[in-house]
C-alpha cells in the first residue's frame, strides 16, 4: 500500500537562501530511492514561513528505508540545525 508523507517545516525568511540547497539535495537523493514515487513542496500563502512537503512512496517499508538512509540523516541534521527546530513528519495512507 502506498503512503504519503507530510513534512512540515518553519523556514524564516532570512534562512530560506541557506536552506534551499540542502532541501534540493535531499530531493535529488530521494528521487533515486527504491519506492519513491513523487514529491512536491508547498508554501503557505498566508504564512510563507510554513513549508509543506508531500512525498509519495510505494510502501511504508520504502519510506522507512529512506528515513534510515545515512545521507538523508546527515542532511536532515543540517536542515534542523539551520532552522533551529526539528522537522515534523506525518504518515498517511488512502482510507
Amino acid at each position: 500500500m502506498s503512503v504519503k508523507i507530510i513534512i512540515i517545516r518553519k523556514v524564516p525568511q532570512e534562512k530560506q537562501t541557506e536552506i534551499r540547497p540542502l532541501l534540493l539535495k535531499m530531493r535529488v537523493i530521494a528521487n533515486a530511492q527504491v519506492g519513491y514515487i513523487s514529491g512536491e513542496t508547498l508554501i503557505n500563502y498566508d504564512d510563507p514561513q510554513e513549508h509543506l512537503v508531500i512525498s509519495t512512496w510505494k510502501s511504508l517499508e520504502n519510506w522507512n528505508s529512506w528515513l534510515a538512509n545515512e545521507k538523508r540523516i546527515e542532511l536532515q541534521k543540517r536542515v534542523d540545525a539551520v532552522l533551529g527546530t526539528e522537522t515534523l513528519y506525518r504518515i498517511y495512507y488512502n482510507g
